[in-house]
């Protein structure tokens, strides 16, 4: 793995270190919601999907706000405050969550959520170009979403379980949602701490390079008229929330048949993140492929790969009758493959394209294009989810994306940029 210059190892470990809890801790939110929307609230089950498809729009909303100005304090005042505080606030949130009396006061705790998560994955998106020498990009994202789904299905589903383990050990419901969530908090907390003592110092360029906050305003926007750039971005619109989108509802949807099926709230809860779990365990192995694949093609040509991979996966759970039923599991590992691709893909395009000295605004603009797609999908998508049924939202996602492959088509024809990434020059290096 190249680094690029003036990167030492223990600050690309401290980085793996935040890939490995920032994803695994967010996701926490979709095992979460259902068992306080069952547990406390008691929202019948026909009206959670549209409850679920709000509190993830707020969220959207939210990061919508939070994502340009993460990225312009990162490039003033640096990466690993901004994902300190982001930390900081998932942990109040996570805290908080389950004590909330009302859907007004649950969206409150949200939007709290919401700020965290946005500080801390615009960082973690901006250290990961900030990092790796271009050459390394596809291995170093890789390595980074490897680590996403690991702490996924480590931090998410483990801890998620800790709900079951807590009413199997004597405790009611609701003193087990306490105790669960309490854990994730301080987990959160810790993080914090290991971010803000780990990561490099500094905004990503010295003191004499800083471009006024005018200019980093308008930047991210500028930054569009390189195609590759508004490929990123367009990218971004389906890619960068992946995660998010596919672990709402595929919880949701799993959650949902099994309490249809007759399985208690906490029984139900499991059956739902372990869906969430094999989609993420089939992206994991396909990663170190395509990763591989992605630090040998022209990028624009590997995101239209990636898209295209994303665009299947989303489109084939349309031949999912009974999520339960393990005779459809290929389907979530098709799906899976497909999220973790379009990841990598938008990862390493705005990685090689974003200019350093403007790196984070770049990248905020990257993550709020993401932030437009989760939001209006994620709206859109649970009315759908409750008026027709779980298939409708993801053929709304990967019609959206087969758009993007197109476009990506079009990039290829007009701008491909370099053949190969040892050709696009990018930072110095050293090995």
């Amino acid at each position: 793995m190249e680094l690029a210059e003036g990167v030492a190892r223990s600050h690309f470990g401290t980085l793996l270190y935040g890939a490995f809890t920032t994803i695994g801790l967010l996701a926490f939110v979709a095992i979460g919601t259902p068992y306080v929307l069952n547990v406390y609230l008691q929202i019948p089950a026909n009206e959670q999907g549209q409850i679920s498809g709000d509190l993830a729009a707020w969220t959207e909303i939210v990061l919508l706000l939070v994502f340009g100005p993460a990225g312009i304090l990162a490039d003033r005042i640096g990466r690993r405050q901004v994902y300190a505080v982001g930390y900081l606030f998932m942990g109040i949130a996570y805290a908080l969550y389950p004590f909330a009396g009302s859907v007004a006061e649950l969206t409150g705790y949200r939007v709290v959520y919401a700020v965290g998560v946005g500080l801390a994955t615009a960082m973690l998106q901006t250290t990961l170009a900030d990092y790796p020498a271009n050459t390394s990009r596809g291995k170093a994202t890789a390595l980074i979403g490897t680590l996403n789904g690991l702490g996924v299905i480590i931090l998410s589903v483990g801890l998620g379980g800790l709900m079951k383990t807590f009413v199997g050990s004597g405790w009611n419901p609701q003193m087990a949602g306490y105790l669960a969530h309490g854990i994730v908090a301080g987990l959160c907390f810790i993080s914090a701490i290991v971010v803000a003592r780990g990561l490099k110092p500094g905004m990503g360029v010295d003191r004499v390079a800083r471009l006024p906050i005018g200019e980093l305003v308008r930047s991210g926007f500028a930054a569009a008229r390189n195609p590759r750039v508004a490929l990123a971005y367009a990218c971004a619109f389906i890619a960068r929330g992946d995660l998010v989108v596919v672990g709402t509802f595929v919880n949701l949807w799993g959650t949902s048949a099994a309490m249809a099926a007759g399985y208690d709230p906490a029984e139900a809860s499991a059956k739902g993140r372990m869906l969430f779990a094999a989609s993420t365990t089939a992206g994991l192995f396909w990663l170190p492929i395509m990763g591989y694949m992605l630090d040998r093609l022209n990028r624009v040509t590997g995101a239209v790969v990636c898209m295209a991979l994303a665009a299947a996966g989303f489109l084939f759970t349309d031949l999912v009758d009974d999520p339960l039923d393990s005779s459809n599991l290929g389907y979530f590992v098709l799906l899976g493959i497909g999220q973790i691709s379009a990841f990598a893909a938008a990862a390493t395009l705005i990685g090689q394209e974003a200019p350093k000295e403007s790196r984070g605004a770049v990248i905020g603009l990257f993550n709020m294009s993401g932030a437009i797609g989760i939001l209006f999908c994620t709206a859109v998508g649970g009315r759908l989810f409750d008026a027709i049924g779980p298939h409708a939202v993801f053929e709304m996602v990967g019609t959206i994306t087969l758009l993007v492959v197109l476009f990506g088509l079009w990039v290829r024809w007009k701008a491909p940029g370099p053949l190969s990434p040892r050709g696009s020059g990018g930072d110095m290096l050293h090995p």
